[in-house]
């Protein structure tokens, strides 16, 4: 049989756990439903990986139908749970079809952009199948936000230190980037990042960390001990209703806080560049913040962050 990957270790030793109710007695909180269908998903999965290519092809398709399903939005907790489980099986399938990448690696020393951004070896570098929070993004922790993209890229830069990376290559994002799983010493840093609760599983384009995210909600870690936008949701401009209040540092095209007032801009292309006062371009750029555009206090906080100078 085919090795089943962490994903599909964690999804077995889940099973093999009993939830709170049952260990205090009563039924597990998955549920009915939510037991059928972890039990179908073991099933599947286990069926797959062992008869080949053309029935784990045909599982992760059940899959995305089953996921799609708008019905799902009003069953039991318990049978959702259960779903982003089998999702989650599915994405150890589907790492069987499609690899473990395949592409040029790049090693090096990193430079780190974001949460899920970094640079090696002269190249951008988007870390494959997680999303994590905006550099300009806040959440919210009882009643206060607090700066989660900031500390999102703040994680990774201290996970990774001053140790080389390896990233091999999957995919080229349309700014084209290299999309990539990074590695230091062997361990999977995007699955750290998501299994310590500082990025989301990217769901859209891979199921491989959903058990990672499922672990890191179910110990209330980094974004998870409080309330959070998704990523993708925050860049299209949706904002925690009790934050919506809250002017964002640099919104609407007005200076940031404490008077900073060095333009982050990002361009058509993903390239993120910064203008000070004075400079050819400074008065025509408008800060998006929405966008991940930020304002600066000084040159070398946006040289940090990753921007570089406009050359007019």
């Amino acid at each position: 049989m085919a090795e089943r990957g962490v994903a599909g270790d964690r999804l077995l030793q889940t099973l093999a756990t009993p939830g709170p109710a049952a260990r205090a007695g009563g039924q597990s909180v998955r549920g009915r439903t939510g037991t059928f269908l972890l039990g179908a998903a073991v099933g599947a999965m286990v069926t797959a990986m062992a008869t080949g290519v053309d029935r784990a092809g045909d599982f992760a398709a059940a899959v995305d139908r089953v996921v799609a399903r708008e019905a799902l939005d009003s069953v039991t907790s318990g049978a959702q749970d259960a779903v982003d489980w089998l999702a989650a099986g599915a994405g150890t399938v589907r790492e069987k079809l499609d690899g473990e990448g395949g592409g040029a690696v790049l090693s090096g020393p990193a430079r780190i952009i974001d949460g899920d951004t970094l640079e090696v070896a002269g190249a951008r570098v988007r870390l494959f199948g997680i999303d994590a929070p905006e550099s300009a993004q806040r959440c919210l922790s009882a009643i206060q936000p607090w700066p989660c993209g900031q500390d999102a890229t703040r994680a990774l830069a201290g996970r990774i230190g001053s140790e080389p990376v390896a990233c091999e290559e999957h995919d080229r994002d349309r700014y084209g980037r290299i999309v990539a799983v990074c590695r230091v010493a062997g361990e999977d840093v995007n699955a750290w990042m998501v299994s310590e609760g500082w990025a989301f599983a990217y769901r859209t384009y891979s199921l491989r960390y959903v058990a990672d995210e499922i672990a890191a909600r179910a110990e209330d870690r980094g974004i998870w001990r409080g309330r959070v936008v998704a990523p993708w949701d925050w860049r299209a401009g949706e904002r925690l209703p009790a934050m919506a209040a809250i002017p964002e540092p640099g919104a609407f095209g007005q200076p940031g806080a404490q008077g900073c007032v060095i333009k982050g801009n990002i361009s058509a292309s993903g390239e993120r560049i910064y203008h000070v006062p004075g400079g050819g371009f400074y008065e025509r750029t408008g800060i998006d913040t929405g966008r991940g555009e930020r304002w600066f206090c000084s040159e070398a906080e946006a040289r940090e962050a990753g921007w570089r100078k406009s050359r007019r």
